[in-house]
């Protein structure tokens, strides 16, 4: 069983509805700042076409992944759209050991579990997309999911975005490049 996280590292979360842009927006930033080190979740989800285990997810089966839950291993863990994630406690301690910014891309449920534990020792940041409509071309454009899945997506864009009054920072995601300087300074600090 882990102990406590020791939040000697900068920790960062970053949530948004799905298909606002969070993922590009990490991406792009991580080549901006060499030592931000983005926490691999676990989920019990199956893999999608050209996921590598231990690289985009640690993909688990449920059963392992309650085991983690009642001995404790996770910083913060929910379950979305059937599917269990979490990030597990070790993300910290490797970010502790070698000084990265750790930032976690997790929705707004994992988010204030994250604000528990951690309290001010974690910078909350939410991505916003300009408008539904713009959100909705997003979730088809990418051909992720089937048109049920990208619904209810949408459905649960509403309950998020009513949160992001509950975060630290807020980004708006109409202009790429506009949204990757604000996020890169929100990581880089004043």
């Amino acid at each position: 069983m882990s102990s406590p996280p020791s939040a000697k590292c900068q920790a960062f979360v970053v949530a948004a509805a799905s298909g606002t842009g969070k993922t590009s927006l990490l991406h792009a930033a991580k080549q901006k700042i060499p030592e931000l080190r983005l926490a691999v979740s676990h989920t019990t989800r199956p893999p999608r076409e050209g996921e590598v285990n231990g690289r985009d997810y640690f993909f688990i089966d449920e059963a392992e992944f309650k085991a983690m839950i009642a001995e404790r291993r996770f910083l913060e863990h929910a379950k979305v759209f059937d599917h269990y994630y979490g990030t597990s406690r070790d993300e910290m301690d490797r970010a502790d050991a070698s000084g990265d910014i750790l930032v976690l891309e997790i929705d707004c449920q994992g988010a204030h579990q994250v604000r528990e534990q951690l309290g001010d020792a974690v910078t909350l940041i939410f991505i916003l997309p300009p408008d539904k409509s713009t959100l909705r071309e997003r979730l088809v454009a990418r051909d992720k999911d089937r048109p049920e899945v990208i619904e209810r997506r949408i459905r649960e864009a509403d309950n998020e975005i009513a949160q992001a009054d509950r975060f630290d920072i807020r980004i708006v995601n109409d202009d790429f490049d506009r949204a990757l300087a604000a996020l890169v300074a929100a990581l880089q600090g004043p």
